[in-house]
């Protein structure tokens, strides 16, 4: 493209494509920045991907990379994917399309790494662009792999329940180190075919490995894990082309995802190592399980006996979970929230850092069906609440509402921070049976003489309550 420039223009170019890096640079960290915040989080998201299209476009128009009108299509076709895609998503099916896109950012960072080897001399590489050639491969293809195992544990065509072999750790240890090695052996002797390859084949199966072990209840870290990998990646990609664009966003989106990674272990009482050895937690049973002792009481409650509770009450908590979303309940659990407002019940919702399959899932659903943002309400500021609260609604959500997580010592979930329903007047949780959650433990919140139970599909339930509150009027 600089040929057809004047020389003038020619020779200030270089400063020009930094200088429209910077912007770029700005806008990606302004747009991550709005993602703090649902009432920001769509305008962020839609600045952080401009900002990756105009350093997209100069780096391969600058580069001149590839012809025009491969560009181009590229564009089109990857533009019409990704907008059909995220159009017809499912909001259930949202964690499953992230993992997607995290295996795709990876895999993409080490095609880069790929190609760049490819493209130049092996001699004329230098000993930091092997080294992060060699990062590249192993990081982006962990992270690609190990996203689609962790799409199928979320999509149910791989066993949510952890698949374990005896010495798997130990097995997987030795598999990173010979990896380190292999990055160690290939930076010395670049022009040996066989290390690349051996290389990469370790990095896909290691991907695999990681995954397969972790259990589905862990798979909202896992999520946050492997964003953290792709950013890193797309870092180490960066290093190989000598793209600071590039660089300077994978190490944001590696920061960012390592630190609502350590914030979601922190939700969850979890170390990350024993999130990645520890093979914890399987699939929710959705199910009509029985609950673990048939002699505890359960009290029942009715649509009408509901709304009269709600009706009446002077403030309303609603706890979603992903039961919610199963059951594409958000738009009529709206309804009821509005119904209780023009009652003069004041209504907020307790959204609990893990709630769903992967972080600020709640959120987003929540979102759709037009809650207003300042209704919102994190772990932190809504717990203290729940003491003055008359009723608490908790939609589909179940381990991180277990008051066993503060009173049994030996449970698995024990010192996990939950929501702190059981100190309101009244709970009313809404499920489909007494079926463990993720933890596979029986909530001991069914059987408090607080709580009452409404059986049913959240949809159908919250329907059967939003009718019961016009018969009120």
């Amino acid at each position: 493209m600089s040929n057809f420039l004047p020389a003038s223009i020619q020779s200030v170019l270089p400063s020009i494509i930094q200088l429209v890096y910077l912007v770029a640079t700005g806008i990606f960290i302004f747009g991550i920045k709005r993602l703090g915040s649902p009432s920001t989080a769509r305008s962020g998201n839609q600045l952080a991907a401009l900002g990756m299209l105009i350093g997209i476009i100069i780096t391969l128009f600058d580069q001149q990379i590839v012809s025009f009108d491969i560009i181009i299509a590229g564009v089109i076709v990857g533009a019409a994917i990704g907008g059909v895609a995220a159009k017809k998503v499912e909001m259930t099916a949202m964690p499953e399309m992230v993992a997607i896109f995290n295996g795709f950012g990876g895999g993409a960072s080490a095609l880069v790494a790929w190609g760049e080897f490819a493209r130049q001399s092996p001699a004329a590489m230098s000993n930091q662009v092997l080294v992060t050639i060699g990062l590249s491969i192993l990081i982006g293809s962990i992270t690609f792999t190990g996203s689609f195992i962790a799409f199928g544990k979320l999509k149910g065509f791989i066993s949510g329940n952890p698949v374990t072999f005896p010495g798997q750790n130990f097995f997987n240890a030795l598999l990173t180190i010979v990896s380190l090695g292999l990055i160690g052996w290939f930076t010395f002797d670049p022009a040996n075919l066989v290390l690349f390859w051996v290389l990469f084949g370790i990095s896909l199966l290691l991907g695999i490995l990681t995954v397969m072990p972790i259990g589905g209840a862990d798979m909202p870290v896992v999520i946050s894990l492997l964003n953290s990998y792709s950013g890193l990646a797309a870092a180490m990609a960066g290093f190989v082309i000598n793209n600071n664009l590039l660089i300077i966003s994978g190490a944001l989106v590696g920061a960012a995802g390592l630190i609502l990674t350590n914030i979601m272990c922190k939700a969850m009482n979890r170390t990350l190592g024993n999130v990645l050895f520890g093979a914890f937690g399987g699939a929710d049973s959705s199910g009509g399980g029985p609950a673990t002792d048939t002699d505890k009481t359960v009290r029942e409650t009715t649509p009408d006996d509901a709304a009269l509770q709600c009706a009446y009450a002077n403030r309303v908590i609603i706890v979603p979970g992903y039961g919610l979303a199963v059951a594409q309940a958000q738009h009529v659990l709206k309804e009821v929230a509005d119904k209780l407002e023009k009652r003069g019940v004041e209504v907020k919702y307790g959204i609990h850092p893990v709630a769903g399959r992967m972080p600020g899932h709640m959120n987003v659903l929540l979102a759709e069906a037009d809650v207003p943002y300042d209704q919102l309400y994190d772990m932190e500021e809504i717990n203290p609440e729940f003491k003055s609260t008359d009723v608490v609604l908790i939609i589909g959500a179940n381990d991180v509402v277990n008051p066993a997580a503060k009173t049994t010592p030996g449970s698995p979930i024990y010192g996990m921070p939950i929501m702190d329903v059981d100190e309101a007047k009244r709970t009313i949780i809404f499920k489909r049976s007494l079926s463990p959650g993720f933890a596979g433990i029986d909530n001991e919140l069914f059987y408090k003489e607080s709580n009452q139970m409404f059986f049913g599909d959240a949809k159908d339930s919250l329907q059967a309550l939003s009718h019961a509150l016009n018969e009120l009027d």
